[in-house]
């Protein structure tokens, strides 16, 4: 191909990517006046509320997939679709929205709760999905979704062990159809099991996989169990990092290593490392700082625009993974993963509920 010809390429190939990106955007554009205006629209359902973005996100996704295939489209415009670029830039935002702070000084009980019910979560999926038979990165998605914080946790984990986009989508998806019941099974079964709202607000916390669920659940059950449960998932959500550096070492020694080739060193393992990580901890401490040195209303409000920035890229990134979805791959992984995140979710409840009864059992949220 002539110089003229190559340049000639290389301009349509940006014009389509272009066009893909403005794809992504109405569908992203959708998803958020959906997110807003879908609990307003229906005022007394208390299921429309707890409905978060990534839904709204993946279904309109997969919906842009069907037609743009069907119009023969996607391929031209899947240079567009950036799903990698999305989630790193909303992992990093992620952060901004977590005060270091209050986690070390305020949430003694929730870092060790955290730390145990991570541990004993994550050991136990990531066992029952090797006993199954499932791949390993899609043991490393599902087990960091039910151990941590849900599709952040599955997102970042995702970057981590170099996981096919239709594994994202599938444990996302868990997630959120088992994070829905929940906010309201387990208000439920705090106030049969009479529960303090210290306790219930630990067990809501530790278990449903997603913020926005536990705000839903939390609020259900009580101001003081919300307090409680938000200190809690927040904590989870801080370690985030630490798994991630976790998986990085363990694919890198062990699941990708060939058994003739040499020791990975510390060049490989950064080379491996998911940079983003990096940004996540860094927005962190900055917010951290920033929230020390300024008003607490005005430190609110600058919390509160990275939070809605994240919000955005984290739709984008939720539309992309729809457009670029293949059922193939899901269909190859039939019943098993369900089987592993449901009997995870279990263990989850129960070890949570202990840690939260040990833990939080006269504790005073004021």
């Amino acid at each position: 191909m002539t110089t003229a010809g190559t340049a000639a390429a290389t301009t349509r190939t940006w014009q389509w990517s272009a066009l893909g990106v403005l794809a992504v955007l109405l569908l992203g554009a959708a998803t958020r006046f959906l997110e807003q205006n879908v609990p307003s629209w229906f005022a007394g359902s208390g299921l429309a509320k707890a409905i978060e973005f990534p839904v709204y996100a993946i279904v309109l996704g997969l919906l842009g997939n069907a037609v743009l295939t069907a119009a023969g489209l996607r391929e031209r415009l899947s240079g567009g679709f950036r799903t990698e670029f999305f989630i790193k830039t909303g992992l990093v935002l992620l952060g901004a929205s977590i005060n270091l702070k209050v986690i070390v000084t305020a949430a003694g009980p929730a870092i060790a709760q955290a730390l145990v019910l991570i541990s004993v979560v994550f050991l136990f999926t990531w066992w029952l999905g090797g006993r199954l038979g499932l791949d390993d990165r899609l043991r490393a998605l599902l087990s960091s979704a039910v151990s941590i914080c849900g599709v952040s946790a599955a997102i970042a984990a995702a970057g981590a062990v170099q996981a096919k986009r239709e594994q994202l989508a599938y444990s996302a998806s868990l997630v959120i159809a088992f994070a829905l019941p929940s906010i309201f099974v387990l208000p439920a079964l705090a106030s049969l099991l009479g529960l303090s709202p210290e306790v219930a607000g630990a067990w809501i916390g530790g278990n449903i996989d997603t913020t926005a669920a536990v705000t839903a659940a939390g609020a259900l059950a009580g101001e003081d169990a919300l307090a409680i449960a938000t200190i809690v998932k927040v904590t989870q959500n801080a370690l985030i990092g630490v798994v991630v550096v976790a998986l990085t070492a363990w694919f890198a020694f062990r699941v990708d290593r060939r058994p003739d080739a040499p020791r990975p060193g510390a060049g490989e393992l950064w080379r491996r490392f998911p940079k983003f990580v990096l940004g996540f901890v860094a927005a962190s401490v900055l917010a951290t700082w920033y929230l020390t040195t300024v008003t607490a209303g005005h430190g609110k409000e600058v919390v509160g625009v990275a939070n809605d920035l994240r919000t955005w890229f984290l739709i984008l990134a939720f539309v992309s993974i729809g457009l670029e979805f293949r059922v193939a791959s899901l269909r190859e992984a039939g019943w098993r993963p369900v089987a592993v995140f449901a009997a995870a979710t279990v263990v989850n409840v129960v070890v949570a509920l202990a840690l939260a009864l040990a833990l939080f059992s006269g504790f005073s949220a004021a």
